[in-house]
């Protein structure tokens, strides 16, 4: 059976450009891959035949062999050093490795990290992380802080090469600058980092002797740090180009600055609100009065507390909470009454007490109203 024509396999016309027999090639190659054909037993032959047209139309050599002599060019020592029909036409694991490592750069390059050129060998630092605290009363006024971080900076003997004296790396022998080494396993082609450069593409003659060709030392780094008022815990603030120093000259990382805010002791922080528990006599609770509470920002307001109050009841000051991170005002500040009960009394209190409480029988609605409810709920349980 006479060979098909290795444009007609691969559906191009004789002057196709090398960009369309590659994409025609990969069509092919994906349509007619045995793994995908599992039931088509014509389809590994075709698979071969589209591997052995590509193998000659990708050289120019081969394949202006081939335009002017056809398939013959390949046999009867015409020379090229194609394949042979011996062998199968595409039989030799080697030329299947070299046609579809081409393809496999082509649909899987970008995504293993690169393809053909190799990775650079200026890598970028790593980012940083610091934890600051901060007291609510910074968090509502923001402040200039300097930090101390321990971190990687480039290196002044060698300005970040690696190399003594600054000098440039030299291409690596092994992958000649790739980054990366292939070795053929039968039917497939597999790629690695290059363990002699580790995927740099280079390496470096002489060290420098500071950094041991690293580019970078370790050094703790004075940093100010800007704090805006209304941060809260987990605000994250970045410091491009503060992290580490890149290897062999790379560019920094960053660093994040996450924020917490510690515990008050007076107020309890809901976002932009402040919650204030007040403690008030039973006496002040009763008659009423005002009282003066703290505010956050240092003063005082004054509070006027409604005869009767209950423990729980709350007063809004409007305006006295946390400042907005991105703008926007201030919250509120919200007083929580707790009525306290006195202790310690003296026999004189507690003769007091006890004639109140023998008049007081209209001053306690929401006692006289829960018990006649309790009686009821007895006397309809007897029946």
């Amino acid at each position: 059976m006479s060979k098909r024509d290795y444009y007609d396999v691969l559906g191009l016309k004789k002057g196709a450009s090398p960009e369309e027999i590659k994409k025609a090639y990969r069509q092919k190659a994906k349509e007619l891959h045995p793994d995908r054909n599992a039931d088509n037993p014509d389809a590994e032959t075709k698979f071969k035949e589209a591997n052995e047209a590509y193998e000659v139309l990708k050289d120019n050599d081969k394949r202006a062999a081939y335009d002017r002599y056809g398939h013959a060019a390949f046999e009867g020592g015409m020379g090229g050093g194609g394949p042979r029909p011996g062998a199968g036409g595409f039989g030799a694991q080697g030329d299947f490795a070299s046609a579809f490592s081409d393809v496999f750069d082509d649909l899987f390059g970008d995504f293993m990290g690169g393809g053909r050129g190799g990775r650079s060998r200026a890598a970028r630092g790593s980012d940083l992380r610091y934890n600051l605290r901060v007291t609510l009363e910074e968090a509502y006024n923001g402040l200039g802080k300097t930090i101390t971080v321990p971190t990687s900076v480039q290196c002044g003997s060698c300005k970040g090469s690696g190399s003594e004296g600054g000098a440039e790396p030299t291409t690596c022998p092994t992958c000649s600058g790739m980054g990366k080494v292939r070795a053929t396993q039968g039917f497939f082609t597999v790629e690695r980092t290059c363990p002699t450069c580790s995927g740099l593409g280079q390496i470096i003659k002489n060290p420098c002797t500071t950094c041991g060709g690293n580019g970078r030392v370790q050094k703790e780094r004075a940093l100010s740090v800007n704090i805006p008022p209304g941060v809260e815990t987990g605000t994250r603030i970045r410091l491009a180009g503060e992290g580490e120093a890149g290897m062999r000259g790379g560019p920094p990382g960053d660093l994040y600055i996450f924020v917490e805010v510690t515990r008050h002791e007076i107020f309890e922080r809901d976002g932009v609100n402040l919650q204030c528990r007040v403690p008030v006599s039973m006496t002040a609770a009763a008659l009423g009065g005002d009282i003066e509470v703290p505010t956050i920002d240092g003063g005082r307001s004054r509070v006027k507390i409604p005869a009767g109050s209950q423990s729980g009841r709350q007063m809004r000051l409007r305006g006295k909470g946390m400042p907005a991170l991105r703008g926007g005002g201030h919250g509120d500040m919200f007083i929580e009454l707790a009525v306290e009960t006195p202790v310690n009394l003296t026999q004189k209190q507690k003769d007091l007490l006890r004639e109140f409480e023998a008049m007081s029988e209209d001053n306690n609605p929401e006692s006289k109203s829960f018990f006649k409810s309790v009686k009821s709920f007895w006397d309809a349980m007897k029946g």
